[in-house]
């Protein structure tokens, strides 16, 4: 639905190069014909390839950038109609190590994104959240958390100004530190596929499909709100034998050789998935292809109606996780993944698969 309200505004991206912001820049380019798009990364290399992927794309502009710079995403800022925030420190296991770089990046960089947004009269500001930040258990959770808190409190903050609004959402499949890529490596070598826990349950989505999403909840955002996606659910030991069945006859294994060892949840690792806690459904609209959680606190200065096109209900009765969802079937979930071709391996070109050349 975001389709022409997209069309010919300046676009901003931060966290470029990661698997949403690359796919974001992707769609922006080449299904929603913005005017123009500048994508920031502190991921020099990176930004280095995406710049030759984009180099026929004279709306296109990249720069070398750290969300920690406030002066400079200031400057960048200028002329901006819409900003996605997608950079962000996502590994949990490094998080945790080091949890004052991810306060630096995940908290302190989002408030420079919320004042360099402000300070140049930036139209509309959607902030890419994680199913980690509800009932967070480690730091990488918690630090989205105060992101989204940052963000619904800025909308509320200032009588003049941006629209604000995070996007929430679960494991993006194929995506850089997902489960398939680790599943596939192991199913290659031939080796054990290792397994936390044979009860243990995930929200999934595609990256195009979390990526349109996001795009699309900038036509719907009123001010801090948290758009939940809803998603699929699967068993993670149920894509471990989809897996093993499809991809161990393509590098020459029998399937019944490649075991399963179960070696037992990581620290802070939750069985089943949380994308709205039950304080939340007090305050949540049911929409198509969203819930939409609305301030706790609203707003101190603006008269806003929550109201969307589409609303299916406005009484959620239960929490949204992937323990109170059914599972897709082993049939499902394998057709998911064939359809979405989440089973092939990464392409190691640089090109750009839309390119116009």
């Amino acid at each position: 639905m975001a389709l022409s309200y997209l069309k010919d505004k300046i676009i901003l991206v931060t966290g470029a190069c990661g698997t949403i912001g690359s796919e974001l820049i992707n769609q922006l380019l080449n299904v929603y014909e913005v005017g123009e798009l500048v994508g920031l990364d502190n991921n020099e290399s990176e930004l280095f390839f995406m710049e030759q992927r984009y180099k026929n794309y004279p709306n296109a502009n990249f720069f070398l950038t750290d969300v920690r710079d406030k002066d400079e995403l200031s400057r960048k800022c200028l002329g901006i109609d819409i900003l996605f925030h997608a950079a962000a420190y996502k590994h949990v296991v490094l998080c945790e190590k080091s949890p004052f770089e991810a306060v630096q990046t995940n908290i302190l960089g989002v408030k420079n994104i919320i004042d360099a947004a402000s300070e140049c009269k930036v139209e509309k500001v959607i902030f890419t959240s994680s199913d980690k930040a509800v009932n967070p258990t480690n730091v990488m959770g918690t630090s989205k958390l105060m992101g989204e808190r940052l963000i619904t409190a800025a909308n509320s903050s200032t009588r003049k100004g941006p629209v604000f609004a995070s996007t929430r959402f679960g494991n993006v499949l194929g995506s850089r530190g997902s489960v398939i890529p680790i599943f596939r490596e192991q199913i290659k070598e031939g080796k054990t596929v290792t397994l936390t826990d044979p009860e243990m349950t995930r929200f999934i989505m595609s990256i195009s499909q979390a990526t349109s999403q996001v795009i699309d909840s900038v036509q719907y955002a009123k001010g801090g709100e948290v758009f939940v996606t809803k998603m699929p659910i699967i068993r993670i030991c149920d894509l471990a034998k989809v897996m093993i069945e499809e991809l161990a006859p393509r590098y020459g294994h029998n399937p019944e050789d490649i075991e399963i060892d179960i070696v037992g949840s990581k620290p802070g690792e939750k069985l089943y998935e949380e994308l709205m806690n039950f304080e939340e459904t007090r305050r949540t609209v049911e929409l198509e292809n969203y819930f939409a959680i609305l301030p706790a606190f609203r707003d101190l200065y603006k008269n806003i109606s929550y109201k969307y096109p589409g609303t299916i209900s406005t009484t959620i009765d239960r929490p949204y996780n992937s323990a109170n969802e059914i599972a897709l079937t082993p049939t499902e979930l394998k057709h998911f993944l064939l359809n979405y071709g989440l089973l092939e391996e990464p392409k190691k070109t640089t090109i750009n698969p839309y390119s116009k050349d």
